[in-house]
């Protein structure tokens, strides 16, 4: 399903770089480069436009291409994602190619990646799929719908909330499950196992075309290959220290049952409610109440339909 029908209320400041000089790649997949060092280490990798109206992650490999920046240790693995719904990407009606044929971030599934079924993003999620299978360490740029503060999506286990940490950004730093129209990316395989050491990192760097969520990819991507030990710390130092992090745990996802969602209000996430049981939106006649105090509110949406997640509730990780 396409978001033709959702306006767009922010100006499109980010660009949107060619990626066509990327589209050879050197691993035998389109769009999909993997430098060796030589020396012992992780296989780090980090994605863009997994959605294909959000530039930021875009901007944030072609940083690393310009610079001619390798791995010091391991491989370091750099993916173009959903390129079809990227080249579609038009300004003027910038939520339009947010997929083509559906959500890429919704396909990570054994069950829909063996199935039988095929779009365009399923097709490209099983092309890339084999590059994931040695993957230690993913960070998957993305960006958000509304103005809002960052976050950091961890999942669901202590490891990457861990890795979370040592990357220092952004502020606010959320383990959730997921959603239940699909898996994600970040939740593949071994990623959302609590015995493997394999680890992803989901991050939201604001709002899809604000120069800001440019600035963060760039930065949030040096500090991850810092803390994998990917890349020299020498290339993090003039980013100066970190602000410190706020964990949160989603305790609970809505995933929409009815025909209509409606908000109590405009919110655009990062909003605390400090009492439990206050009202925040309706699915269908269902009231939506947050469930404990101090409950932020995740990243409610603009596509409120039947199946789709309308917001999480997370809480301070101290309430968990």
């Amino acid at each position: 399903m396409s978001e033709i029908n959702i306006p767009n209320e922010y100006a499109v400041e980010l660009p949107t770089p060619d990626i066509e000089p990327y589209a050879d790649g050197n691993t035998g997949i389109p769009f999909v480069w993997r430098f060796d060092s030589g020396q012992p280490g992780p296989n780090v990798m980090v994605s863009a436009i997994v959605h294909g109206n959000e530039p930021c992650g875009v901007i944030a490999l072609e940083w690393l291409f310009q610079k001619g920046i390798k791995p010091i240790a391991g491989t370091l693995t750099l993916a173009f994602m959903n390129v079809e719904a990227y080249r579609a990407f038009d300004p003027a009606d910038p939520f339009k190619t947010r997929w083509l044929d559906e959500d890429m971030n919704r396909v990570w599934g054994d069950e829909v990646l063996d199935g039988d079924r095929t779009s365009i993003e399923l097709r490209r999620a099983r092309e890339v799929r084999p590059i994931l299978e040695d993957i230690d360490y993913l960070l998957d740029i993305h960006s958000m719908q509304h103005l809002a503060p960052p976050l950091m999506m961890s999942g669901r286990h202590a490891k990457a909330k861990e890795l979370s940490v040592k990357i220092g950004v952004p502020e606010l730093v959320v383990g959730d499950a997921g959603h239940a129209a699909g898996r994600r990316m970040r939740d593949y395989g071994a990623f959302d196992e609590a015995r493997s050491e394999k680890t992803a990192l989901l991050i939201e760097c604001g709002q899809h075309w604000a120069a800001a969520s440019g600035t963060l990819a760039v930065e949030a991507m040096v500090r991850f290959l810092t803390a994998t030990g990917t890349i020299s710390r020498e290339l993090a130092e003039p980013l100066g220290k970190t602000p410190g992090q706020q964990c949160f745990t989603v305790v609970q996802a809505v995933t929409i049952e009815s025909e209509t969602f409606t908000f109590e209000k405009p919110f655009t996430g990062g909003e605390v409610i400090a009492d439990a049981g206050t009202l925040v939106g309706h699915d269908g006649d269902r009231p939506i109440r947050t469930p404990a105090k101090d409950t932020m509110l995740v990243m409610p949406s603009k596509r409120l339909w039947r199946g789709q997640t309308a917001v999480r509730f997370a809480v301070p990780d101290r309430q968990t």
